[in-house]
C-alpha cells in the first residue's frame, strides 16, 4: 500500500534482504545451543509495547537506504506492521528539501549514510521532532548524543528511550566494549591496562564496494589485515566507553566471508588486572563470572561456559576446534568468550556477532524500538 505524506511517500511493503548469497549457513551446534536458554527480557519492556500499539503506527525514514546497512535496516523493518516506512524516489533520495520533509514526517529516523552526509542530515532534521540513530561515526563520542549500547549499563536504556539523538556502535566498538566496560566497571580490569584487540570481520563491513571484489570472479586475497596507521575510526568510543585511559592497539582484518565478526581482547594476570582481582586466585572465574552478572538480563548478550572443554560439550567449536565468525548471522545477539591459562597467567576475552546485526543493522533496529517506546525484542 501507498500513500503520501507532504509530498513524501510512504509504503509498508516487504523486500528481500541483501545479495542471497550473504545469507551463510549458521553453525548448528551455537544456534542449537542458543536456542536452548532461556532469554530474559525485563519486565518493564515487555508491558511497553502493548501501550504504543494502542497510539499507532509509527513512521520511519531510514536516511540512505540503498546502502548496505540501509539496506538490512529496510529488510528488518518492513516486515512489521507497527511501522511505516517513508521512502524517497530514487532522483529525491539526495535532495535536501525531500529529506527535510521526510524527518518532519517520521517519528524516528535512522541516518546510514558517511559522516560527512549525517551532520549534513541531522542539520536537515533539525526543525523536526523526530528521533535520529546516526549509524555512521560521526556522534557517538558526543555528549549529548545517547550510545547507543543498551546492555552498557543498568541506565543506559533508559538514557536510548528518553533521547532524542542516539548513536549507534561501531561493530568492531560493540564487541570491544562489551568485553570490557563490564570488567572495568566491576574494578578487576586497570583503567590503564594496556590492551591489544585483534578482530576479523566479514568482507561485508566493507559496504558495497569490498563486496564487490570479494563477489566477482576476479582474484582476491583469503585474508587481509588492514588499518597499519594504528587510527581506526571506532578507537575513540572504544576507549570512551570501556573505560580505558588509553585506547587498545587495534589490529581489524577481513576475511574471504560475507557476514559474521569476532573480537579478541588477550589480557596479562600482572599486566592489565587488579592487584585484588589476581591476588583472589581463580582469576578466569572472577572473569566469567563479573561478565555473567553484568548481562544476566539481557536478552542479546549472553555469556558462553567458561573454556574449551565447555565448549566442545556444548558444541560450540567447529570439529571440536573452531571457533566459527558467521555462526549469529542475520540475528541481533552477541556470544561472550573466556578462556584463561592460569599457569601461564594469561586470558583471552572473544565476542562473537553479526556485523550487520549487532553490529550494525539489529543495534539500530534495537535502538529504535526502545526510542519509540516498544519492547527491544521487536522484529529482532
Amino acid at each position: 500500500e501507498m500513500t503520501s505524506v507532504t509530498g513524501v511517500q510512504t509504503c509498508a511493503l516487504p523486500i528481500s534482504g541483501i545479495h542471497a548469497r550473504m545469507l551463510l549457513p549458521l553453525l548448528s551446534g551455537s544456534v542449537s545451543w542458543l536456542a536452548g536458554q532461556q532469554l530474559h527480557v525485563p519486565t518493564q519492556q515487555r508491558r511497553a509495547v502493548s501501550v504504543d500499539m494502542a497510539e499507532g503506527v509509527k513512521k520511519v525514514f531510514i536516511d540512505g537506504e540503498a546502502g548496505t546497512t540501509g539496506l538490512e535496516v529496510r529488510n528488518r523493518l518492513a516486515k512489521r506492521s507497527d511501522v511505516e516506512l517513508i521512502t524517497l524516489n530514487e532522483a529525491d533520495r539526495k535532495d535536501a528539501k525531500a529529506r527535510a520533509k521526510a524527518f518532519s514526517a517520521a517519528d524516528a529516523a535512522i541516518l546510514c549514510l558517511p559522516d560527512a552526509a549525517a551532520i549534513e542530515a541531522v542539520d536537515l532534521a533539525s526543525d523536526s521532532e523526530c528521533v535520529l540513530i546516526d549509524a555512521s561515526t560521526a556522534h557517538r563520542i558526543n555528549p549529548e548524543w545517547a550510545y547507543g549500547f543498551p546492555e552498557l549499563n543498568s541506565e543506559q536504556r533508559s538514557k536510548i528511550a528518553s533521547a532524542k539523538r542516539i548513536a549507534n556502535p561501531g561493530c568492531y566498538a560493540t564487541g570491544f566494549i562489551a568485553l570490557t566496560h563490564p570488567l572495568t566497571s566491576a574494578g578487576l580490569l586497570r583503567p590503564d591496562a594496556s590492551l591489544v584487540a585483534s578482530a576479523i570481520s566479514g568482507y561485508s563491513g566493507g559496504g558495497k564496494a569490498l563486496m564487490g571484489v570479494f563477489e566477482s570472479d576476479e582474484p582476491h586475497e583469503p585474508w587481509g589485515a588492514y588499518g597499519f596507521a594504528l587510527a581506526h575510526k571506532h578507537l575513540p568510543e572504544m576507549q570512551c566507553f570501556s573505560g580505558l585511559t588509553e585506547p587498545p592497539i587495534f589490529l581489524p582484518a577481513v576475511g574471504d566471508f560475507a557476514q559474521g565478526m569476532v573480537v579478541s581482547v588477550p589480557v596479562h594476570y600482572g599486566r592489565d588486572l587488579a592487584d585484588s582481582t589476581v591476588k583472589a586466585g581463580g582469576v578466569g572465574e572472577a572473569i566469567h563470572a563479573a561478565l555473567s552478572k553484568h548481562y544476566a538480563s539481557d536478552h542479546f548478550v549472553t555469556v558462553m561456559p567458561l573454556g574449551e572443554a565447555a565448549w566442545k560439550e556444548a558444541g560450540l567449536l567447529e570439529r571440536d576446534a573452531f571457533l566459527r565468525p558467521d555462526a549469529l548471522n542475520d540475528t541481533n545477539h552477541l556470544q561472550i568468550f573466556v578462556y584463561c591459562n592460569e599457569e601461564k597467567r594469561t586470558c583471552v576475552l572473544s565476542a562473537r556477532l553479526d556485523n550487520l546485526g549487532k553490529g550494525a543493522s539489529g543495534a539500530a533496529v534495537q535502538n529504535l524500538n526502545l526510542a519509540l517506546g516498544l519492547d527491544e525484542t521487536t522484529g529482532l
